[in-house]
């Protein structure tokens, strides 16, 4: 028989108080046999066992019963139907609560993560507006109202709500996750550093914490760093299937197909519907020269994902677009005109650029590059053309004739390695595929080994072990080879430090008109890094550093050591000067160098499609398409000789 009157609650608050959650659920569970019909223990009960982590959606519902006019009770209610992931049943319960007390901020935070799960980003945030005027001390509304921002493309109220968010609570992990996502995509890179490490110092086994970190260290061109912060999220959660795609992007770029396409399988293998997974399986299928399945695994990403820039951006990149393909151009024109972020507006309008240069529609095709470049700079770093004129002023001044005429050959150094520079989108690509159809040839891609040591050496001569390190890692990459291509263009910049350390390597060296040159890299979408690459005054400045410090390599390098080699006479008398670049690494002369279209070999630059057609003059003078466009550019350069 229940008993009369009311129990006794201290007791049972003293242990809610003290956060003794299960002796507070036996406690008042044993009240309620004498005190069936009483609200307040039935909401206890609740409380009770939801912060144990419990189903209290039963006892939270008679709770409310017993209560209507209680809005805490309503609002646990709406709390527990929100954590079995029925949101459309929890809403109405926080508006009853809000109903009872409108000036609860935490009626009101509970309703915006109520509306942000049902996908009502814009009314969540309201509310969570409605929150932080009760309450702007709550570092948890501010994190929410960052995120629901940060879904309706309001990135800049999203940076200030979570900037807010870590103001009021330095140790709220998830908040500085998300900062540094927005820095990041701002192109605040090292800021965004920071906030990841923060982060992982916080709360070391948070995976979106360790991902983002591996995104900073990639677009900071640390990719071995990168692929260890991915690897350490998948170790924390093996189904976190971005940090998959992630890895496998990084090892694209360090030119590990192999690995790479593991990584995309395994994100497909967590979720076959991600398309990002599909356009990266697509980027490697383009890579090894695969372009029908590089094709059919783009429109598989842009079939999940109609808005997929990337799907979409894969289908045109791939192969020379026609008049057939306009279905593609409407396409892409209904997606540019939503309101897409930055980057992803960036790649869709460069393969708007590259449509209608195939069908000869120059002036549209301009106008959407110079778009895609516009949209860059909003991410991109800034190029200081004073800063880089100073950087060349140091690598002329450290390598002087004097320097380098002291270096000697050595046996140290046998002459397996095999340097491709010049500017990018000078014919570099090209020249590696040519030399890597040799049989005693491999093209490595473009290794960023010399980058690095030039920042750590700061022009002190090189150790003994510096070569040895990169001789041991060419030669695990092809042990049988007698010749290791290392195509990364930029190496032009460290020639000085990469004969001090080689002095048997061979140097080829592309040259191409400025023009064409210039105008393909403004037509190419490249890592953020290329910061001169988005405007083409910075081009112009860029391009005359380029020509004077290889002209310096030209005076201080011994004869033979490199080779310049014309992209127009290679194109134009293709025999002869594959035979002088062969004879030039040592080889014996093999015609199957002829025959480079038909490598099977992976190639993971912007030109893995250029290299496997057979060479013509249809890039040569392509500037002149564009000479009305061109005018900063033009007046920028120094001259026309390459």
């Amino acid at each position: 028989m229940a008993a009369t009157g009311q129990p006794d609650l201290a007791p049972l608050l003293a242990l809610l108080d003290a956060r003794r959650f299960a002796d507070l659920e036996a406690a008042t569970a044993t009240c309620l046999l004498d005190y069936p019909d009483v609200g307040v223990l039935w909401k206890l009960l609740g409380v009770a066992q939801r912060l144990q982590g419990k189903d209290a959606l039963a006892a939270l519902a008679r709770a409310s019963e017993l209560l209507p006019n209680d809005a805490e009770a309503q609002g646990n209610l709406g709390a527990a139907l929100l954590d079995r992931g029925s949101p459309a049943e929890a809403e109405p319960r926080f508006r009853a609560a809000l109903e009872l007390a409108p000036s609860s901020a935490l009626a009101h935070y509970q309703l915006g993560n109520t509306l942000y799960r049902l996908g009502r980003f814009d009314a969540a945030m309201a509310s969570y507006r409605s929150a932080l005027d009760l309450d702007p001390t709550s570092a948890a509304t501010h994190y929410a109202h960052g995120n629901a921002a940060w879904a309706v493309g309001r990135s800049d109220v999203a940076m200030a709500s979570y900037g807010a968010a870590v103001d009021r609570n330095p140790e709220h992990a998830a908040a500085r996750v998300n900062l540094g996502n927005g820095l990041l995509a701002l192109g605040r890179r090292d800021e965004a550093l920071a906030q990841y490490r923060a982060a992982i110092a916080i709360d070391p086994g948070r995976a979106a914490a360790h991902n983002g970190l591996g995104n900073a260290l990639s677009e900071l061109g640390r990719g071995e760093d990168a692929a260890a912060s991915y690897a350490r999220a998948i170790e924390l959660e093996p189904d976190f299937s971005k940090a998959h795609i992630n890895l496998g992007l990084v090892q694209r770029s360090l030119v590990r197909p192999a690995e790479a396409e593991a990584s995309a399988r395994h994100a497909l293998a967590i979720d076959a519907r991600d398309a990002a997974a599909w356009v990266l399986l697509g980027d490697l299928h383009a890579d090894a020269g695969r372009f029908q399945d590089a094709e059919a695994a783009y429109r598989r990403a842009v079939e999940l994902d109609p808005g997929s820039a990337e799907g979409w951006a894969g289908i045109a990149n791939q192969r020379r677009m026609t008049a057939a393909d306009a279905p593609w151009l409407a396409q892409a024109e209904r997606l540019a005109a939503a309101a897409l972020p930055p980057r992803r507006e960036a790649t869709l309008r460069f393969a708007m650029g590259k449509y209608c240069d195939d069908l000869q529609d120059f002036d549209h095709a301009f106008s959407h590059y110079h778009r895609a470049n516009e949209l860059t700079k909003q991410f991109a770093e800034g190029y200081d053309r004073k800063a880089w004129s100073r950087s060349v002023d140091r690598r002329i001044g450290a390598y002087t004739a004097q320097r380098l005429r002291g270096v000697r050959t050595a046996d140290r150094d046998p002459a397996q390695a095999v340097f491709v520079v010049g500017m990018p989108r000078s014919g570099t690509s090209l020249t590696e595929q040519i030399l890597a159809s040799h049989p005693a040839v491999f093209g490595a891609g473009e290794l960023p080994f010399w980058e690095q040591a030039a920042a750590r050496l700061e022009f002190a001569p090189p150790p003994a072990e510096l070569a040895a390190d990169y001789l041991q890692r060419i030669a695990s990459l092809a042990p049988a080879a007698l010749r290791v291509i290392d195509k990364m263009p930029a190496n032009y910049l460290h020639l000085g430090l990469i004969h001090e350390a080689l002095p048997n390597a061979r140097i080829l060296h592309m040259q191409r008109d400025p023009l064409d040159t210039c105008l393909s890299i403004y037509f190419q979408q490249f890592r953020i890094t290329h910061t001169y690459s988005h405007d083409l005054g910075d081009l112009a400045h860029y391009y005359n550093e380029y020509r004077r410090i290889m002209r310096h390599w030209r005076e201080v390098l011994p004869e033979g050591v490199m080779l310049e080699i014309p992209y127009e006479s290679l194109v134009d008398d293709q025999e002869t000067w594959s035979r002088r670049m062969v004879d030039f690494v040592g080889l014996a002369w093999d015609p199957v160098c002829l025959e480079f279209h038909r490598s099977q070999r992976t190639v993971a630059t912007a030109s893995q499609w250029q290299v496997r057609q057979k060479l013509n003059r249809g890039s040569v003078g392509r500037w002149r398409h564009y000479a009305q466009f061109l005018e900063p550019l033009i007046r920028g350069l120094d001259g026309r000789d390459p």
